[in-house]
């Protein structure tokens, strides 16, 4: 977590930042420790409805990048709901460049204190496709031409 945040004084949340920023690709068969087999979760690529739909998507996250890293900046717990803001690091498999995504998670907890739900918040145009070469310059355009 951010060294400049102080420390989420609720466990639930204090063992889901550890997880989401210690993670490595051996991590993904015991998700079933930090996940409930029910687990429902969304970003702006996939959405699934169980554990094993949970391991797919991060164990994909390790095969199509290299040094995938979340950096946990701030975190609030209001009873079984955590909203985290994170910035994510990686590098496109075969590339050097550096890349960047700022973003948030809205988690709810279960009652055995596992994340039951998890959805991602993060603008795929300006994080991801505007940094593609070709979509990226057409996006750009567009931007430019709704701006005010």
């Amino acid at each position: 977590m951010n060294p400049h945040a102080e420390a989420p004084p609720d466990p639930r949340a204090a063992a889901a930042i550890r997880f989401f920023e210690q993670l490595s690709a051996d991590d993904v068969q015991w998700m079933g420790r930090h996940y409930t087999e029910q687990a429902f979760f969304k970003d702006p690529f996939n959405e699934v409805r169980d554990l094993i739909g949970v391991q797919r998507i991060f164990a994909h996250m390790f095969e199509a990048l290299d040094a995938p890293r979340f950096e946990v900046l701030d975190c609030l717990v209001q009873n079984q709901q955590c909203f985290l803001t994170w910035d994510f690091s990686f590098r496109l498999k075969g590339q050097t460049q550096q890349r960047h995504i700022h973003g948030s998670s809205h988690l709810r907890f279960a009652a055995d204190g596992r994340i039951a739900y998890h959805r991602d918040y993060w603008d795929a145009a300006e994080e991801f496709y505007e940094k593609l070469p070709l979509l990226g310059s057409v996006l750009r355009l567009i931007k430019r031409r709704l701006k005010v």
